[in-house]
């Protein structure tokens, strides 16, 4: 009996794994050129001056933070549409895609304004060099005060991959891919007849593609996906979709905004450490990111799995959906990270003339194999959580753990002891591997159950 209900259960996966996989693939591909655009910009500031890639790794990591605003509307879009399109509530949806768009447009220019006014103070905040203001703030107004359209691209994303459109943002990708490669060619080195801008160009570039993805996904969206919302369905206006975003937003948006705000703090504690160690990290951060691409694509692959299965009621499935996920992202990241750590001398050795850059550089990726072990079972599994409803616990576990541990002892380590970049990756290993182990057991313990939104 034991063994015939194993088989119906595996025959039951399989279309789920399916499933899964048609959502991961194109999102993996769409992660991968998304970072590959970071990288490119890294890569070719890096025929310019290693300076400029310093300045650029500051203003990006200040970006990144201010921007999750925007992540606390758009966690909300993905797990109410996937949950509403599982229960197949059409008016709900509609709600939350309108409602949605109008919040994160509102607060992109909002945070445009503020990143692009307030610049100097901001990376003065951050106790960045004189000597890096010259590339960090031009940089800082084109990339910053452009993140509007980041906002709405967030968004718009999430929309079409709750709707199982995931190869819509993946094809928007490869394009933007195309025009930022370009737009640096020409901006950067001055080909062609134009100047000679350096970071300035890769800033133009950055803004111009954001721009060209914003008008390409909405027209996919409304026209290929579904049709723009009656303005019936938002009379009187749905504040209730707005609660629920936030409700749902706040607390996710909460622990990559925790994550974020620990890593500029030890973004500060590199810049402690001189230029070559904040060169060395920069480069670091593009790199280890294909180690976790998979992760990312997965993790938000089974969100909205899971996320259709909670709506249907259907726990048992989302249950093993989860730790099937986990499973490969493990396998993918660690694979990943070993051949990384393994190439470290030449990866870094083409990216930079500096022997002590190449030196930190090649030694962290070897400490990042163990964090990234961590890394996977973090991302997959806090989608997993946040798509079943239950928001709260990631947060605040992320708060505790991230603060307590990769911050504390990035300082403790790295700075106190004297163990350079080295010691702040340890810490933040050690707090990858916390979370992990703490979030997995959260999972196993189906405290997530029935707290759907549907219900």
């Amino acid at each position: 009996m034991t063994r015939k209900r194993s088989l119906t259960a595996i025959k039951a996966a399989r279309p789920l794994r399916g499933q899964l996989f048609n959502l991961t693939n194109p999102i993996f591909f769409e992660t991968l050129l998304l970072m590959l655009t970071g990288a490119t910009d890294v890569f070719m500031l890096s025929r310019f001056s290693d300076d400029a890639v310093a300045a650029s790794g500051v203003v990006n990591q200040l970006v990144f933070l201010v921007c999750l605003v925007y992540m606390i509307t758009t966690l909300g879009t993905s797990v109410l549409c996937a949950q509403y399109l599982g229960a197949r509530q059409k008016k709900n949806v509609c709600q939350v895609i309108g409602v949605s768009l109008l919040v994160n447009l509102l607060m992109g220019i909002i945070v445009s304004a503020g990143l692009y006014y307030f610049a100097p103070q901001l990376l003065h905040l951050m106790g960045l060099e004189e000597s890096l203001f010259v590339y960090a703030r031009p940089y800082m107004g084109l990339v910053g005060g452009s993140s509007v359209f980041l906002a709405l691209v967030m968004t718009l994303g999430a929309i079409l991959r709750s709707h199982n459109k995931a190869y819509y943002p993946m094809w928007v990708a490869l394009l933007i891919n195309i025009i930022n490669v370009i737009g640096n060619y020409f901006l950067i080195f001055g080909h062609a007849g134009l100047p000679r801008l350096g970071i300035t160009g890769a800033g133009i570039s950055t803004m111009m593609c954001r721009f060209v993805a914003v008008v390409l996904l909405t027209y996919i969206l409304f026209k290929k996906v579904t049709p723009v919302p009656p303005i019936g369905y938002f009379k009187p206006f749905p504040w209730d979709k707005i609660k629920n975003l936030l409700i749902v937003g706040l607390p996710g948006a909460g622990e990559n905004l925790s994550y974020d705000l620990s890593q500029v703090v030890i973004t500060y504690f590199t810049v402690m450490l001189g230029t070559a160690a904040l060169t060395a990290r920069t480069y670091t951060v593009h790199i280890v990111m294909f180690s976790y691409v998979f992760a990312i694509a997965i993790g938000h692959g089974a969100s909205i799995t899971i996320g259709h299965l909670v709506g249907r009621a259907r726990n048992r499935a989302a249950f093993s959906i989860e730790k099937y996920s986990i499973r490969w992202a493990l396998i993918v990241s660690l694979g990943i990270s070993l051949l990384t750590a393994l190439l470290g001398k030449q990866i870094f050795g083409f990216l930079s003339g500096n022997p002590e850059v190449v030196r930190m550089g090649a030694l962290i990726l070897w400490i990042d194999v163990v964090l990234e072990l961590g890394r996977a079972v973090n991302i997959t599994a806090v989608n997993s959580l946040i798509a079943s409803g239950d928001v709260f616990f990631p947060f605040w576990t992320g708060v505790i753990v991230m603060w307590g541990v990769a911050t504390l002892f990035a300082y403790i380590l790295g700075i106190w002891l004297g163990w350079g970049l080295v010691g702040i990756w340890l810490a933040m290993a050690l707090d990858e591997l916390i979370r992990a182990a703490v979030f997995e057991r959260r999972w196993r313990s189906r405290k997530w159950q029935n707290k759907a939104f549907t219900r």
